[in-house]
């Protein structure tokens, strides 16, 4: 018996070998070797301004209410991503990110959160000083929620789905920034919201991607983006003025990836990390934003000319995480 057991598993092992040895080599794919665009970092191909980008990246005005009814509606929905490319996203208000959310230091926000989805969902708040168990509990569907907090420490912050698994939900797109303003302002600037995060994903039959749970758990993104779409900003670059002062909200929504956030041809005059006023970063090159966190960057461009602005880790640039400032 153990010898024919013996003998079985001799024919099987050769068998699959022979299989293995006429399967025609596979392909590996080497690194590209067109650049996409003519100007250092132009990791994805650059257009022309005239026509806007699908998600204005211009920070929402300051407003001068002490108190904010806020609702978001969490809505399964399909979005784009990257060009031909449609995703089956877990969205807040159908877009992917969520609403830019502005208040200020010390203001009331009146929340209401609605779940039009036919799952669980939940919103988290890294904003919020609020007990979770209370405020962050799984909403079912049809169903809705109510609270009010009090925004206390001033900083660009996460917003996201806090239903387990959390890194399914936010990797499916439920995510976005809460700007939060200090009491007395800041100095006027032209201002933007970059929301970075990444989509791992696999083609059904009808060509639309969804989430690949296998890519998510081994940190192997397909895109990496600001604002929800690879390479967005560059293929609409963003009109600035030489020499005006920009401020830009960075928001890490991850899942996993750090961003390390640098606009080349510049060196950031400030950069304010999460609620930090008093002791502002000041002259730095290259800034980490961890997943879940965010930062504040002031900057200039001193000539006019293309400014991309990146995630310094490289592959994560190639992959969408790239735009551009055009100043004139």
């Amino acid at each position: 018996m153990r010898r024919s057991l013996i003998v079985a598993g001799l024919v099987t092992a050769m068998v699959s070998l022979a299989c293995r040895e006429n399967q025609p080599p596979q392909r590996v794919e080497g690194p590209p070797t067109n650049a996409p665009a003519d100007v250092s970092h132009g990791e994805a191909p650059i257009g022309t301004a005239a026509a806007p980008a699908p998600i204005d990246p211009a920070a929402p005005p300051r407003s001068t209410s002490r108190v904010h009814h806020l609702r978001v509606a969490i809505k399964h929905a399909k979005i784009p991503i990257a060009e031909g490319v449609t995703y089956d996203a877990w969205t807040f208000d159908g877009r992917v990110p969520g609403p830019v959310l502005r208040v200020t230091q010390g203001d009331t926000v009146d929340f209401t959160l609605v779940n039009e989805a036919p799952m669980p969902h939940s919103l988290d708040f890294h904003a919020a000083e609020i007990a979770p168990s209370r405020a962050y509990v799984n909403l079912m569907p049809h169903d809705s929620l109510h609270y009010r907090f009090v925004a206390r420490v001033p900083g660009a912050f996460m917003y996201h789905c806090g239903t387990a698994p959390v890194a399914l939900h936010i990797a499916n797109g439920m995510y976005g920034a809460i700007i939060v303003d200090p009491r007395q302002g800041r100095p006027a600037a032209k201002e933007f919201v970059f929301v970075q995060s990444e989509f791992y994903t696999k083609t059904l039959r009808d060509s639309t991607r969804t989430i690949d749970w296998e890519k998510l758990l081994g940190l192997a993104p397909d895109y990496v983006v600001f604002n929800g779409r690879e390479a967005e900003y560059a293929h609409h670059p963003i009109q600035v003025r030489v020499g005006e002062p920009l401020r830009l909200y960075v928001v890490n929504a991850g899942p996993n990836r750090f961003s390390a956030f640098h606009v080349v041809g510049a060196i950031f005059d400030r950069v304010y990390i999460d609620g930090s006023l008093a002791h502002p970063l000041e002259g730095v090159q290259t800034v980490t934003v961890p997943v879940g966190g965010g930062a504040i960057f002031e900057a200039h461009l001193v000539e006019a000319g293309t400014y991309p602005f990146v995630s310094h880790a490289f592959a994560d640039a190639t992959k969408g995480a790239v735009g551009m400032f055009r100043a004139q």
